[in-house]
């Protein structure tokens, strides 16, 4: 990775063009784009599999936010017509269903994927048909691709705060431990570095696959190994058995979990008792004591009944879907895909969390940095920045040499496209 070169984007891509067809989300649309009235949009989220259960707020957000665009006169008089489609947590499933959104139903741009294995599922795909991709997700970075817009948190508005505050303050022997995929590796890859950095030590680190449910063997070497406290970069379902196993066999907030892959869905599913008392870190927390949260969280519990809970995913989604229409009222076409990218930078929008901003030259977005104890089945923040932190996809205290963002890699560097 270190051997790749930035480059600033200079390629012209050809424009996407878009047939506007009828959608189960969004109602009627015209049958052709000449028609004029109303703008694809895709939406790729799970409604099956081992991540629905967190994926189905993000894809409530979407409807949320275009309902409410739509309601307001959408975008330039067009209404904004979605269509979802269920990757069924598979990121193979996530290559075909962008293709065909892409493809057939011929989108403006997706806004979707929550696992970054499915996210770069969809890369080849973007790269050979010039697509555009809007990603809600918390990243571990390490991946800048010029046809992805991160709205999630990068590594250093998440870890690079959370970690000397837990050495500090919980201890400074870590266990680590993640699902078996990218995301959780790079994570920890880089929390060990911060941890050794700022005097630590790692004594263990162990990976699950997606969906495990037995960490009876995890919790007990967690147990011998002498560790104050477990870092975790645990996905979807598996925090739930990893919560409850933990207390099962021993374990207490005494030795506390802290994640960074853990929201109110994931509280909701473990149960206040096997939560109680460990940390959490996220751009954003639905306890946040401020009315632009405060209305954000009423109104989605007024929408939907459905048994899911406002997260920083529906928030970052919700963002995500209010930042497509900005950068969408920027240009002239809606097909024209690189204006469309390229109208993302500097685009600021006034989210639940607070101001964010698409960063003028990566790609990815300022946004804020927090973190706290969880304690009756929510997060008592007991941290925060007063406003949102520059997004550093390789994080400077790692990646010294990429500390510039005012580059970006084409699609020939590696940078971009992970292998």
């Amino acid at each position: 990775m270190k051997n790749g070169t930035f480059k600033k984007i200079t390629a012209a891509f050809a424009a996407v063009s878009v047939m506007l067809a009828a959608t189960s989300c969004g109602g009627g649309a015209s049958s052709s784009s000449s028609d004029g009235d109303v703008i694809k949009v895709g939406v790729l989220f799970s409604e099956s599999g081992s991540t629905a259960l967190v994926e189905k707020t993000m894809t409530n957000a979407c409807k949320m936010a275009f309902d409410e665009i739509n309601e307001a006169g959408g975008i330039k008089g067009k209404k904004i017509k979605y269509i979802h489609e269920d990757y069924a947590s598979d990121p193979a499933t996530a290559t075909e269903k962008i293709k065909k959104l892409v493809e057939q139903d011929e989108v403006v741009a997706t806004v979707g994927c929550y696992t970054s294995a499915s996210r770069q599922a969809t890369l080849s795909t973007l790269k050979d048909d010039n697509a555009l991709l809007i990603y809600p997700t918390y990243t571990e970075g390490e991946e800048v691709s010029p046809n992805v817009i991160y709205v999630g948190n990068m590594p250093n508005q998440q870890a690079t705060d959370f970690i000397p505050w837990i050495l500090k303050n919980v201890g400074k022997k870590v266990f680590l431990i993640g699902s078996d995929y990218v995301f959780p590796k790079t994570c920890n890859k880089q929390a060990r570095a911060l941890i050794e950095m700022y005097g630590g030590e790692v004594v263990g680190e162990e990976y699950a696959p997606l969906g495990h449910t037995d960490f009876s063997t995890i919790v007990n070497k967690i147990k011998d190994s002498g560790a104050e406290v477990v870092y975790s970069a645990l996905i979807g379902d598996s925090n739930t058995s990893f919560y409850k196993d933990y207390q099962q066999y021993g374990m207490t907030a005494d030795t506390p979990i802290c994640s960074i892959s853990i929201d109110e869905s994931n509280l909701q599913a473990i149960g206040k008792e096997f939560a109680e008392g460990h940390y959490a870190s996220m751009p954003y927390w639905s306890s946040l004591d401020t009315e632009a949260s405060k209305n954000f969280v009423s109104k989605y519990n007024s929408l939907f009944n459905d048994g899911t809970v406002v997260t920083v995913l529906t928030e970052a989604t919700y963002d995500s879907c209010y930042l497509l229409k900005a950068a969408l009222e920027k240009v002239e076409d809606p097909t024209d895909t690189t204006a469309l990218i390229n109208a993302f930078g500097g685009i600021t929008f006034d989210a639940p969390q607070g101001e964010i901003k698409v960063d003028e030259n990566n790609h990815c977005t300022w946004v804020y940095s927090r973190f706290g104890q969880i304690h009756d089945g929510a997060v008592d923040i007991l941290y925060t920045t007063d406003k949102a932190l520059r997004p550093e996809p390789w994080p400077s205290v790692l990646y010294p040499e990429y500390a510039d963002s005012n580059f970006m890699p084409s699609w020939d560097d590696p940078l971009c496209y992970p292998q």
